[in-house]
């Protein structure tokens, strides 16, 4: 079941002869239970693409979809609501808030969303993560590596139809990358949500069931990395 679908989405910024063709026209399908890589160098357009994807940027022209509903034309407020209800992020910079807990990062979404995960199915992730002895300490108390699986923990905690993740492992280890990769792919599997990955990483892309490469705002199927 397609959950995501992009129909001739672009992106230019400025006008004239400034203008800038950040993302190409694109045509983009998504379904349940797929785990996706995106690969290409800086400035290809990959975070143009994902920040559209999670109704962030409005694109130039085109349409967006998510579980059926075109969100290109509703209000910011309307397309908070779909980010909050349908989309988990993991970015670069972890984006925890810096006054609570661990523990409490999780228990704040409980009180603007329901349907997160269970008590248990939480511990169960926290320990995978290797952030079940973290849960008293503050986002200032944790290394760079600690912040980033707690906030992949956070953005999978609320259930959501599509995880987008930028980037969600430059701040691990190797070991601890491929681990964070297998959580994901199991999550995408088991949750039958879908995992939209962007990377610099070709090695992660072993994990996914598709991987396009993004190269001047075009983005294209690349089935030699799979």
């Amino acid at each position: 079941m397609t959950v995501l679908e992009l129909n001739s989405v672009q992106k230019s910024f400025g006008t004239g002869h400034k203008k800038v063709d950040a993302l190409k026209e694109t045509n983009f399908k998504a379904d349940r239970g797929e785990l996706i890589a995106i690969i290409g160098p800086s400035g290809s357009g990959k975070s143009t693409l994902l920040t559209i994807i999670g109704g962030l940027l409005s694109p130039t022209s085109g349409d967006v979809t998510i579980n059926k509903q075109n969100i290109t034309s509703l209000n910011e407020k309307s397309r908070s609501k779909i980010r909050l209800k349908e989309i988990g992020f993991i970015l670069q910079a972890s984006n925890l808030i810096p006054f609570l807990t661990v523990h409490n990062q999780f228990k704040l979404l409980d009180k603007v969303k329901k349907d997160n995960m269970t008590d248990s199915e939480l511990k169960q992730l926290c320990k995978d993560l290797g952030i079940e002895d973290l849960q008293n300490k503050y986002p200032a108390d944790l290394s760079g590596g600690e912040r980033q699986r707690v906030a992949i923990a956070k953005a999978l905690y609320s259930n959501p139809s599509i995880i987008l993740a930028d980037e969600p492992t430059a701040s691990l280890d190797s070991d601890k990358a491929y681990e964070v990769m297998d959580i994901l792919k199991n999550e995408t599997k088991n949750k039958n949500t879908t995992t939209i990955v962007v990377t610099h990483d070709i090695r992660l892309t072993s994990y996914c069931d598709k991987v396009f490469k993004m190269t001047d705002g075009v983005l294209a199927l690349d089935n030699t990395l799979i």
